[in-house]
């Protein structure tokens, strides 16, 4: 499917501040970038790229003060399958990929390790791709969708034990769980067309069968229609705009529409 992309992001900054901008989607084998552009317009320097630091995704640093309007619109080709992960299995730790290796460990939000006696109990006797789909059932059957619930410090074991919260929080609790359980996860900025209102969103992936799978707990988007911004170990690596000062947000719009044309089959 053929998938249009328009964000535009304003903000005042009362002082010359640095800005870190993760909003481009990311060419990949099963998300094809037809066309895009990423322009900011006030008092700014110009974009520097950091795609090739070793950084996920492709960012921008820009210098910006006063007015600023960050505007991306893209044209991306998604060839995905819906999710089918129910017969895939995690291959032996040894034979992972190496960059693979940093998804089994807690990190600053997904404090895995507090979550194993209960992934173990609840779901110790699934294994693979079942367990991580009983993992993402139980959230959603066990969680409530709840804006303004958690905040920049909500953790989650915060999340597990309020059982409530956005995107960004439900991703974090199936990451754990898995990792709990041995699985490699990751989380992942997207564009998805079904949200409502639009925004960005959150989602997760899983190391499955030798190779990486989008998975969306919340349920409020469809796997085959996700567009990749960027992925990382949480929130922490994920953030669509890091501001290394102080700015006020005007407005912030999102829209992504998707358009069911003929099937588009792109590489695995």
């Amino acid at each position: 499917m053929r998938v249009s992309i328009a964000a535009e992001l304003d903000y005042y900054f009362a002082e010359p501040t640095d800005v870190l901008l993760a909003v481009e989607a990311i060419p990949m084998a099963d998300q094809k970038l037809i066309r895009d552009r990423l322009t900011v317009a006030g008092e700014s320097t110009l974009l520097r790229s950091v795609e090739k630091h070793g950084t996920p995704g492709r960012r921008q640093w820009t210098e910006t003060r006063g007015q600023t309007r960050i505007r991306y619109q893209a044209e991306v080709d998604v060839g995905r399958a819906p999710l089918n992960i129910g017969g895939l299995c995690v291959p032996p730790r040894r034979q992972l990929p190496p960059d693979v290796i940093n998804y089994l460990f807690p990190s600053r939000y997904c404090e895995s390790d507090r979550l194993t006696n209960f992934a173990m109990s609840q779901f110790g006797g699934l294994s693979g791709g079942q367990q991580i789909l009983a993992m993402s059932d139980w959230i959603y059957e066990n969680f409530e969708y709840v804006p303004g619930a958690s905040d920049a410090t909500t953790t989650a074991a915060d999340s597990f034990l309020q059982r409530q919260g956005v995107c960004r929080d439900y991703a974090h609790v199936l990451i754990s769980l898995a990792r709990a359980v041995g699985v490699p996860a990751r989380m992942v900025s997207v564009y998805a067309p079904d949200i409502n209102p639009p925004d960005f969103h959150a989602v997760v992936e899983v190391w499955l069968g030798g190779r990486w799978h989008l998975i969306d707990p919340t349920r409020l988007a469809r796997e085959e229609s996700l567009v990749r911004i960027t992925y990382g170990r949480d929130a922490t690596d994920i953030s669509f705009m890091t501001i290394f000062g102080a700015a006020q947000l005007n407005s912030q719009s999102v829209q992504v529409t998707a358009h069911h044309t003929q099937p588009i089959a792109l590489s695995a």
